[in-house]
């Protein structure tokens, strides 16, 4: 009987401790570390479906990046508007999400910011053969109209996120707070995660409360098919490809049989034209690009000394500061496209050179076979000469010829060929 009241406490404590050892929530995280590619669109729109299927609490996207790609950023504001679970944006502590990272900051059904961060300055650019200008009103006028509509559907005020499109502006995460652009001011994870929860947010017409307190974070490990879309997705990694293939070919049709520059051009060629479908391409750019090819591909075949070369590096130059037409891409990537391109024009016209200076110098040297070779050299005569005689050249004997009489050892020049002997006269 005393057994009673300890079995009764024990089935007591079994019973209890599902309640005390509830799972914790699962907060799963995405890294935008650089500039916004297809790479990164892929991550994201994986990581959230993955984040679905293990009912995590919700996903968390921390950015850190001066802009990208506008097709890849409107892929990763549609992937988040169909998410079935919360959606948080967070710029980390010495972090930023300015141009195409403030649309998708935006975006997050609940948009935090680090104290010392800041976003915005979303004006699309546009890149010209005389530098950066900003695009016609109509562009502008188109992309701060997604932004204020991404805004209003997250109840954020549509007017002040407009302007980071019109007018540039930039804000730090006190200012976006205070005008109620973002949601939340954390340090950092957990600190976020606390402020969050509780909060109700709408999920695809749904509302969901948030219970995020002390939350596991998962953070999602990059795939490497997607670190290759992401270089691939570079402009600067698909214009070099696109010079490789070009060049693979054009050796390749110069002198077929080998397979390797054809091979390597095509394949070049290929993963370069992928690249180039991710992003608007200048059709007056890329007919620069290929008419600073032909231009080299003409000085090869029909030496001018340069002239050609010096136009196909200034159409090459012309056409990749056309090449990338993204609004939304960071200056300093522009700067070093730009560098890129140049650096690439003047290869070119070296390896043009160079091949030119090679084949020149070829043809300046005297043949070392058949009767040009022989005209001109220098020999003794191994008999009287008086009108025939023998000559010694190159350890043979030969018979020789000569209008006037030359005595045996002196020496004597080639003058010409006829047939098998030489016809020579004195040194």
């Amino acid at each position: 009987m005393k057994r009673t009241p300890i079995l009764l406490a024990l089935i007591l404590l079994v019973l209890s401790m599902p309640v005390c050892c509830a799972p914790q929530p699962v907060i799963y995280v995405i890294g935008v570390h650089d500039m916004i590619t297809a790479g990164t669109e892929m991550e994201i729109a994986r990581g959230i479906d993955h984040a679905s299927g293990i009912n995590a609490a919700a996903v968390l996207i921390e950015l850190d990046t001066p802009g990208g790609l506008v097709t890849s950023m409107d892929g990763i504001v549609s992937a988040i508007e169909r998410s079935r679970i919360p959606v948080i944006t967070f710029v980390p502590q010495g972090a930023r999400a300015f141009s195409a990272g403030a649309f998708i900051l935006m975006s997050g059904h609940i948009a935090a910011m680090a104290p010392g961060t800041a976003t915005g300055a979303a004006t699309p650019i546009a890149i010209t053969p005389t530098g950066i200008t900003p695009v016609e009103n109509k562009t502008v006028n188109a992309y701060a109209a997604r932004m204020r509509g991404i805004a209003e559907n997250r109840n954020r005020p549509a007017e002040v996120t407009g302007k980071f499109v019109t007018e540039g502006l930039s804000l730090t995460a006190e200012e976006a707070l205070n005008q109620s652009v973002i949601d939340v001011i954390a340090s950092g994870r957990h600190d976020l995660a606390s402020a969050v929860d509780g909060r109700t947010v709408n999920v695809s017409g749904r509302s969901i409360t948030m219970r995020t307190k002390n939350a596991i974070f998962i953070e999602q490990e990059p795939r490497f098919a997607t670190s290759i879309i992401d270089l691939l997705s570079n402009p600067q990694i698909a214009f070099v490809l696109f010079l490789i293939g070009l060049y693979g070919i054009i050796y390749g049709l110069k002198a077929p049989g080998t397979y390797v520059p054809e091979t390597i051009g095509a394949i070049s060629m290929i993963l370069a034209l992928y690249g180039m479908g991710l992003f608007s391409v200048s059709a007056f750019g890329a007919i620069l690009i290929v008419a600073g090819i032909i231009l080299f591909v003409a000085e090869v075949l029909t030496p001018t000394f340069g002239v050609l070369t010096v136009g196909g590096v200034v159409c090459l130059i012309l056409g990749a500061l056309m090449f990338p037409q993204e609004p939304f891409l960071p200056v300093g990537w522009i700067s070093d496209f730009r560098r890129t391109v140049f650096i690439a024009a003047i290869l070119s016209a070296a390896i043009i050179v160079l091949g030119l200076g090679l084949v020149l110098k070829t043809k300046m040297q005297k043949p070392t076979t058949g009767r040009e070779e022989l005209i001109g050299r220098t020999v003794k005569a191994e008999t009287d000469i008086d009108p025939e005689g023998m000559v010694k050249v190159h350890g043979e004997i030969w018979k020789a010829s000569s209008t006037e009489p030359v005595q045996k050892g002196e020496e004597v020049v080639i003058v010409d060929v006829d047939g098998l002997t030489l016809v020579v006269e004195r040194a």
